[in-house]
Parts: C-alpha cells; structure tokens; sequence
C-alpha cells in the first residue's frame, strides 16, 4: 500500500494559484473550488427522496450532501487517531489531520453532483429513454457499442464525474482541477467497460468513454491500475460509508417528519436487532411532549454513532484487503447484526413504496423524457431552423466544454456521441422545479 499515491495532491493540469499567498494545501484548496461551484449549488433544488417538495424540513440533495460531508469529515479524523491504521500505513498522525479528513470532505459534499434531477428514479428514466431511442430504426446515431451503453447505462456516479472534471470550466477543459486523490476518492465506480457485479467497483458504470482519459491519469498517479482495470480508492469505502449512513437514518427520519409513522412504530421495526434493544426501551421511556421528536433525534444519533464506528472498524481490520483491491463489500454491510440491511428494508417499505412518492417520480418520467424529445427532435430530425432555437436554449458553457475537449469551434463538427452528451449534459444537470418549468413552457402548457 503507497498513501503517498493515494494522497496525491498534483492535478490534472498544474495550478497556477499562488501558494505563497495561500495557507491552504491543495485539498483544502479543493474544497473552496467544489463549494464554489454552481454544480454545487444547484443540488439544493434536486430530489433526495421525496420530489418537489415544499416542506423545508425534509432533505434536498445539497441538505443531503451537507451531512454526508460532517460524517466523512468525522470518519477522516476518526481514522487519524486509529493506533492500527497508523501501524499499517506507517502515517503520520500530525501530517494527515489536513489531508485525509479534507479529502473525504471533498469527495462526500460533491458525491451526488451528478444526479439528475427527481432523485434516483431520473437516472432510470435517462436510462431507459435511451434503451428504447436506440432500438426505435427510425433513428439511426453514429455510436459505438460502447458510447451508446453510456447512455444507456447512464449513472449519476458517470455524470459527477464528467461535471467536476470537464463542464464547470473557466478556459480549459480541466473542468474544476481538482486533486487526484479527492478525484479518486470520489470515484465508486471506477468502470469504463461492462458492469459486473461480481466485484463492487465494476458493478456500475461510473466513468463515460468521454472521461477514460482522465480516469487514466488519475489510476496511474493514485497507483489503481490493477491489470488491465482500476481498483478503488482506499478512500472511497469511507466516502461510501458516510453516504449510506446519512441516507439510511436521515431517510428515516424525514419520513417521520412526515407523518407517515410514529417512533413507536420505527421502534417495533427495529427492535430485533441486538444492539438497539436497551437504546430502544431507554428511548421509549422518555417523557415529552408532541410527537416523539425528541426519541427520533436522539435515535438518529445513536444509529449513526453505531454506524461510524462499524464502518471505522470493518476498515481498518480489511485495510490490507482494500488496499490490494479485493475487498468486495460495503464497510456497513459487513456485520452480522444486519443494522443496515435492517434500516435498508425501512426505507423501501416505509418510504420508497409511498404513493406520493412514486406519483411525482411518475411526473419526473414525463419530465425528463419530454425535454429528452424535444431538444433530440429539434437537434437531429428537425431542420436548421429548430436546431438553433434548440441550441439558443442550451447552456452555452456546456456546448463550450464539448468543443473544447474535441478541439472544435462548431456545434455541427461534433459527432453524434458528444450531441447527445450536450443534450444530457444539460437535463442532468437542471434542477427539480426549473426542469418541471422548462417542460411546461416547451409543451405549451406556461407562457412565464
């Protein structure tokens, strides 16, 4: 195991900033770059679970990330202190308080800036729009096998990548340049090729063919080359713990804000795991008023205490296994009491099967499948005269960053792959209520 690979603070173009004026490391730099962003700020009006929402109690994706962000952020420092991982990695404990922590800040606030908008369910449905574009023949693309699987196979994961790395541009194709390590440890899904979910860093898409290259650089300066496929991150475990420690609990949590069930009933869902049943009865006993906010918040925090320090264990006793890429299992999965599998079950019946839910995730289908006509009709069927109101509509920093990464100074000297790419560029990246608008105005149904 080489930490010094895995925590490369070069970029994949050299900064220019003034280091001399600067206090900050490299990360840290990082850090003001991503919360900076306009990605960033967009993600405040993205779907976590519950679409269109106006309840300012329950989770958007930024809210979302915000948290993730503090438990990465505790899970890095929690890591420093570990006797063992110092051991281990041959560390010091001083040198990697402003590395390790920040880097997983990094890579935590910025995991889901890639996600479309109306939640999971508007990567399905990109997904399968494509799916059935591509077998429709009165259609024909200049795709590869591969290049239409990115769109098929489309996954915010893929997308995220993409948007820190090539759309929020200045005056280059470097997209954010950020580091390689906060890059890497962003990178779940470290896949250009075939899915298989045999072993978890392949079991999605998470890289386009547009960005092998930059996959590339970041595999051979972070030491992921394994064979002829990249490993994860070491990193990325923990950046994925945090993830689904927050959405696991705070999911919970937003349907009991809701209204949709009370803490005795999450109590008699949750009580057949060992760990929980003295928490539990402690909870039930506490006298207050109103509805149980008070046992729910101190359960959340119990939960996610008990999370932290599974996902801090199971990592530093497989460390050498993550390290070699052969561990194949989530840090909080790997447990025989079945807390998370447990909470996961939760959610699905509780929360996902809702009918408000699946409704308005009905509503994004119309949504995202109706932008996806329009401007595909307009820019590959239609003639001049649609084009260039379509592409008039179209951020024109988005159309920037496919001309500059293709070395182009036209629209129409791009090929088939990287019009589509524009097209989902932009629909991806639209938030909830201006995607819902924008359809509304474009079908007639809204003037302003």
């Amino acid at each position: 195991m080489n930490w010094k690979e895995y925590l490369n603070h070069n970029r994949l173009r050299t900064s220019t900033r003034n280091t001399e004026m600067d206090p900050r490391n490299e990360f840290e730099s990082d850090f003001g770059r991503v919360i900076f962003s306009p990605a960033t700020r967009r993600m405040h009006d993205k779907t976590q679970v519950f679409p269109l929402t106006m309840d300012d109690n329950i989770h958007s994706r930024l809210t979302h990330s915000m948290e993730v962000m503090a438990i990465g952020h505790s899970l890095g420092l929690r890591i420093c202190e570990e006797k063992e991982f110092l051991e281990k990695t041959g560390l010091d404990k001083e040198q990697i308080h402003r590395t390790i922590p920040v880097i997983l800040k990094n890579s935590c606030l910025v995991h889901d800036i890639g996600n479309p908008p109306f939640g999971h369910f508007g990567e399905t449905v990109i997904a399968n729009y494509f799916q059935t574009l591509f077998k429709d023949k009165k259609h024909t693309f200049d795709l590869s096998p591969e290049q239409k699987e990115d769109f098929e196979l489309f996954d915010g994961n893929a997308q995220g990548f993409r948007v820190l790395t090539k759309l929020q541009i200045l005056n280059d194709e470097a997209g954010l340049n950020l580091t390689y390590a906060t890059l890497g440890a962003f990178l779940k899904y470290p896949n250009f090729g075939k899915i298989d979910e045999s072993t978890i860093s392949t079991s999605k898409r998470g890289v386009f063919q547009s960005e092998i290259d930059y996959l590339q650089k970041i595999g051979e300066n972070c030491g992921l080359k394994k064979g002829d496929s990249y490993m994860r991150h070491p990193l990325s475990f923990l950046m994925e713990a945090a993830d689904s420690i927050c959405y696991l609990v705070m999911d919970i949590e937003d349907g009991f804000n809701k209204g949709w069930y009370s803490f005795e009933f999450v109590k008699s869902k949750l009580k057949g795991i060992d760990i929980l049943k003295e928490k539990l009865e402690e909870l039930s006993k506490i006298d207050e008023d109103g509805k149980g906010i008070t046992r729910m918040v101190k359960l959340r925090i119990f939960l996610i205490s008990e999370l932290v320090k599974l996902a801090i264990s199971n990592y530093v006793k497989n460390l050498n296994k993550i390290c070699k890429g052969e561990y194949d299992k989530e840090l909080i999965n790997d447990d025989e009491s079945g807390l998370a599998d447990t909470l996961s079950d939760f959610c699905y019946n509780n929360i996902f099967l809702k009918r408000e839910i699946q409704q308005l995730e009905l509503t994004g289908h119309s949504v995202l499948s109706g932008l996806l006509d329009y401007y595909i009709d307009c820019i590959f069927i239609r003639n001049k005269h649609y084009k260039r109101r379509a592409l008039g509509m179209i951020s024109s920093s988005l159309i920037k960053a496919s001309l500059l990464e293709n070395n182009v100074t036209k629209f129409d000297d791009l090929n088939d792959y990287f019009k589509l790419r524009i097209i989902v560029d932009f629909v991806s990246g639209m938030t909830d209520q201006f995607a819902l608008n924008h359809f509304q105005k474009l079908s007639g149904q809204k003037i302003i």
